[in-house]
């Protein structure tokens, strides 16, 4: 048996699309404006199809724990635009394989426990809700699986005796709004848990979950997904790196559900992906701009600051300090203009991530590290192996 892309069994199911571009971020930003924005530089190539894209893995492929230490998971080393050998070694080896002057970036968003369980008041059903944006105090867009037809007014419970919510609206994109009430109405993520991705069979996080599902340098609340990249590092590497010289410094992308959600032939059409909302201040910005002018690399810690610093970025590389919505789609033909190399997990098949990674690194020469990697018997998505392209 295999696993090829298409539906997944969840709330994160690609019926689902994303919120209206006024919705505000998860949290800490309810009462900010909208930020408009930025423009889109991915050219779409018109006889792209997805099917170029995809690729069969087994079940037991699929990472459902992470490597213990942390830093122990494996890495292919992938030589960008040439073609020279593939290397295997590990994360702990990044200060070996990573040169003084290097600077990271990493993305400190923090997931937050943004699925509730609860049951609907008439009938007793269960309901599964994914939180995904507090339009107003106590109010919020959600994904609500198990509602059914149930109309606006329907009441739904929490095992929380803390917390309940009211359908204020549903939406065209399957999506409801939610009023809460109760105690914990202000931060019903209180009543939540981490919302794992559904390819991790066990389908509820444990106490594990709560914290392998975060890096270790999360600070800012916001993601209803994980920036996987960076779950490969632990305190201890990254005072190596930086007494290896590596520099590093943070972004914030506030990773959205629809991250992980197969494509569709429509998001080519478009051009656009689900926004998500990101902030780059000052600091990282010099930092950026800094090793750029003076030709050192800069690399991305996961596709999440890819797409940060590829959106804030102008022809020439320059990156501006900013914060709003980015809906940029990075498509194999973009012409990347701030990262030069890229640190990464192994990707759903016909995935946004996954083409992003194409863009880089090449379909042909990416696709065939991909098959050096089953065959060696690395482990995929979210808890597997990494990979490092420079």
């Amino acid at each position: 048996m295999s696993i090829r892309s298409g539906r997944l069994p969840s709330l994160m199911d690609r019926r689902y699309s994303t919120p209206p571009m006024d919705v505000k971020p998860v949290v800490g930003w309810a009462l900010r404006p909208k930020a408009p924005r930025v423009p889109r530089h991915a050219m779409i190539p018109g006889s792209m199809d997805l099917s170029e894209f995809d690729f069969a893995l087994a079940p037991d492929r699929i990472a459902q724990r992470p490597a213990r230490p942390r830093e122990a998971a494996r890495l292919l080393v992938l030589p960008r635009g040439s073609d020279a050998a593939i290397g295997h070694a590990r994360v702990r080896d990044l200060p070996d394989l990573l040169v003084p002057g290097d600077l990271l970036v990493l993305n400190d968003t923090r997931v937050i426990h943004a699925r509730l369980r609860g049951t609907k008041a008439e009938s007793g059903g269960r309901v599964e809700i994914l939180l995904l944006a507090r339009e107003a105090p106590r109010k919020w867009s959600a994904l609500a699986r198990g509602l059914g037809h149930a109309r606006v007014g329907a009441k739904i419970r929490f095992a929380s005796e803390r917390l309940a919510a009211e359908v204020l609206q549903r939406r065209l994109d399957r999506s409801v709004l939610l009023a809460f009430s109760g105690p914990d109405a202000e931060d019903p993520s209180r009543a939540g848990e981490i919302p794992i991705p559904p390819y991790i069979r066990r389908g509820v996080a444990d106490a594990s979950d709560s914290e392998d599902y975060q890096t270790c340098y999360a600070a800012r609340p916001g993601a209803v997904a994980a920036p996987t990249a960076g779950l490969h590092f632990t305190p201890g590497l990254l005072d190596a790196l930086l007494a290896r010289g590596v520099e590093r410094t943070r972004i914030t992308l506030h990773v959205g559900w629809g991250t992980f959600a197969p494509l569709v032939p429509e998001d080519l059409a478009t051009g656009r992906l689900h926004p998500e909302f990101y902030e780059v201040n000052e600091v990282a910005a010099r930092a950026v701009n800094a090793a750029r002018r003076q030709g050192r690399r800069v690399i991305s810690v996961g596709t999440t600051s890819a797409r940060v610093l590829e959106s804030v970025a102008d022809a020439r590389g320059h990156v501006a300090p900013g914060k709003g919505w980015t809906d940029l789609f990075v498509l194999p033909g973009y012409a990347f203009r701030a990262i030069d190399g890229l640190l990464t997990n192994f990707h759903l098949p016909r995935s946004s991530l996954l083409l992003l990674v194409c863009a880089f690194a090449g379909r042909t020469r990416l696709l065939g590290a991909y098959e050096e990697a089953l065959q060696k018997g690395y482990r995929f998505y979210s808890y597997g192996d990494a990979m490092l392209i420079l």
